[in-house]
């Protein structure tokens, strides 16, 4: 997937929780990519922010830590 295409739709589920507290907000952002992104996108989601981190919200951002990390196999299924 393209890194914008990626980032654009991370920044969609941030756009939908910003209205919640923080935290909370925080903590939806991480399960929804956690349940709902394959993990050959979330692999992707993780490199994008470390070599390209102005693309995502700081929402988003802040959220990465709570996301549910890939494993080698599953990145390459």
């Amino acid at each position: 997937m393209s890194p914008d295409k990626l980032a654009r739709m991370a920044n969609q589920i941030a756009k939908f929780f910003e209205t919640r507290p923080h935290d909370e907000a925080v903590e939806g952002v991480a399960a929804h990519i956690s349940d709902f992104w394959e993990p050959r996108m979330r692999a992707q989601f993780f490199e994008l922010l470390e070599t390209q981190p102005e693309l995502f919200s700081g929402l988003v951002r802040d959220a990465a830590p709570k996301v549910r990390t890939v494993t080698a196999k599953a990145a390459n299924a």
